[in-house]
């Protein structure tokens, strides 16, 4: 399989996450993309480019409204720790001067959130209090699939004021109240304060946190992850940035000031007046299903936001600037390039800096199909606007068959003196990471709608079966899925042993340990993995030829995988620390971290929040080994000295 044409294909489609493995007559295939083949076949073939056609507006200006900056907050000191307090409130706001406000659910009263700045190796308690009112500030609906795509036009009823055939309210979602707790992403903390996805709370009740900040200069960020209903509370705009500084960023002297800004990139819809067509400003929760399986796409919209400003400019000046990004959108992947007017790519005045987890040993150049960013991904960018004096630019993502364009750069008409240079050497603390022999594996298997009849794709944990009566007496069985490792040619078989929430949790880790993360994908839409808790790097990455051996409607291999072969080459900027990583279809990652500096119950899941809140998530345990000699686990009959309870160990 061309590895290149299956993500142009992927990153085409309107609707990510809707490329699917459902059977019947629906016309959906295995790893193919949602659109049609001469559609999605146009839209790969100039690679590097924006989209020709330009998508509609919807009746909103472009460019016309000046990006926000949301503001800095800084901790009150004390001796030994900083503290804040952040107070969740609702907010009206007006996401684009055309439209009327929208009702929404913010930390502090901004969407998104105040930028929280801290120092490296500085402790610091946040008081989350909740003081929002009345539901959650959304209309959630599914509308049956069709092309053009119902998920990406605004409105859903009739003009009547009726719902058109197949749409419907997604029931519950009006009566849903403001039950929230905050997760710090990409934090290094202990579990108390990693925001369990059970711990939400009701109106008049405090989240109290620590975050001990012992990581590199980064930025991370904060959102909502309320079980089963983090999609929801996300969308109506609980999340904002979240800065490390350190002595080692310092001495780069990178852009900062004005010359440092962050762009926090997600998407949205919006409801219309049925009797008019006007768009209302009120946030709209539509996604697609297909009606003869129940299974359904992820929540996206035609409207792209950069810190809660719908297609916003930048006058910046003829000089380098440093742009934090984050993708805060629920499901949707972009893929950025600079464009100028003509439409001219001009991704040679970018560097990459940073990923997720800190600064990179060097500057990196942008991939030459553009910088692919996935949900919960950021990255770390210099862009030199010295070359484009009086000129307009655009940050587009080139994969969108929706509406291409994010924002607008416009350089100044004068020349200016600009003494910084991009450093040579960034992180001299950087290491490539070396995975000791003695280390735990774990391994983790997606499967994509339609498994065993089940409508959403699915997360599971797997045990390898190591003694031969314990074989299946036949294939394909449920959950027992066979693959060929890629070194050796052995066979290895292994079993589900978990896949929703609340099975019983299998991963126990101990502290200071390092594992390697073995994250397979068996078809479908692509995952972005996050774990918490660590930060990892990404060691290999292959691909199956095929899946055909993995039987959907069965929910098991036929026959043995083949060997993965080689992937897609790991990009100079994919060997940074990081702590989300995007599996596509037919790939299989292996990530490695070391679980050192806290302890607790974590949690791992798909960062497309409607696979999340679907279930594609689950816990696992970081403690001690001298506490993990004496812990009983499900199907021991007593505490057993010196057995670790690793999974894989």
């Amino acid at each position: 399989m061309d590895d290149s044409v299956d993500r142009r294909t992927f990153l085409t489609s309107a609707v990510v996450g809707s490329t699917a493995a459902v059977v019947g007559t629906a016309g959906f295939v295995t790893g193919v993309s949602v659109l049609s083949p001469s559609t999605a076949g146009a839209a790969a073939t100039v690679e590097g480019q924006p989209p020709q056609a330009a998508a509609p507006n919807f009746g909103l200006t472009k460019f016309l409204d000046a990006l926000r900056v949301p503001p800095v907050m800084r901790a009150n000191s004390r001796r030994y720790r900083d503290e804040l307090t952040i107070t969740m409130t609702n907010t009206r706001a007006r996401l684009h001067s055309q439209l009327p406000e929208t009702p929404l659910w913010t930390y502090s009263g901004h969407f998104p959130g105040p930028t929280i700045e801290v120092r490296g190796g500085r402790r610091l308690r946040v008081a989350w209090t909740n003081e929002l009112r009345d539901t959650v500030p959304l209309v959630a609906v599914r509308a049956p699939y069709a092309q053009p795509t119902p998920a990406n036009v605004p409105g859903y009823r009739a003009p009547d004021g009726g719902l058109p055939p197949g749409v419907e309210l997604v029931d519950g979602v009006a009566d849903l109240p403001p039950w929230t707790v905050v997760h710090l992403h990409g934090a290094l903390t202990n579990g108390g304060s990693d925001g369990w996805a059970h711990n939400g709370m009701s109106p008049g009740s405090t989240q109290l946190t620590e975050y001990p900040n012992r990581q590199a200069a980064t930025a991370l960020w904060y959102h909502d992850h309320a079980m089963a209903v983090t999609r929801f509370n996300v969308h109506a705009g609980l999340a904002g940035l979240y800065l490390i500084r350190d002595d080692e960023e310092d001495r780069l002297r990178l852009p900062r000031g004005d010359h440092e800004i962050p762009l926090i990139i997600t998407d949205r819809n919006l409801d219309t007046d049925p009797a008019t067509g006007a768009l209302t400003g009120n946030l709209l929760f539509k996604f697609q299903y297909l009606p003869a399986s129940g299974t359904s796409a992820p929540v996206t919209g035609p409207f792209t936001l950069v810190n809660g400003v719908i297609w916003p400019h930048l006058d910046v000046d003829a000089r380098w600037y440093r742009f934090r990004v984050l993708n805060a959108a629920n499901s949707r992947f972009f893929r950025l390039d600079l464009v100028d007017e003509a439409g001219t790519v001009h991704n040679d005045a970018v560097r990459i800096v940073g990923t997720d987890a800190g600064l990179l040993p060097a500057p990196a150049a942008v991939p030459a199909g553009g910088l692919t960013l996935t949900p919960a991904e950021r990255v770390d960018l210099l862009i030199d606007f010295s070359r484009f004096t009086g000129q307009r630019l655009r940050l587009v993502n080139t994969g969108a068959s929706v509406e291409p364009d994010i924002m607008e750069f416009r350089v100044e008409s004068r020349g200016r003196h600009d003494s910084f240079t991009p450093p040579a050497r960034l992180s001299t603390s950087y290491v490539r990471a070396t995975v000791p022999a003695d280390h735990d594996e774990v391994f983790v298997a997606t499967t994509p709608a339609g498994v065993a009849g089940r409508p959403h794709p699915e997360m599971w944990e797997l045990k390898e079966i190591t003694e031969p009566e314990e074989l299946p007496t036949h294939f394909p069985e449920e959950g027992v899925i066979q693959v060929t490792e890629p070194d050796t040619g052995q066979v290895r078989t292994f079993r589900k042993i978990a896949r929703l929430f609340d099975d019983t949790t299998t991963i126990f880790v101990d502290r200071g340990r390092w594992v390697v993360w073995n994250l397979i994908q068996l078809g479908g839409a692509p995952h972005p993995m996050h774990i918490h808790m660590a930060r990892f790097q990404l060691l290999t990455r292959r691909k199956f030829a095929d899946l055909k051996a993995f039987d959907i409607a069965a929910g098991g291999t036929t026959r043995p995988l083949p060997a993965p072969g080689d992937g897609s080459p790991i990009e100079r900027y994919e060997e940074g620390w990081k702590d989300t990583f995007n599996v596509w279809s037919g790939e299989w990652i292996r990530v490695a971290g070391q679980f050192e500096g806290a302890t607790g119950e974590y949690m791992y899941h798909c960062h497309i929040l409607d696979h999340e809140d679907e279930g594609m998530m689950r816990p696992f345990v970081v403690h001690p080994a001298e506490v993990a000699r004496f812990h009983m686990r499900s199907g021991s009959s007593s505490h057993q000295p010196g057995n670790s309870g690793h999974s894989g160990h």
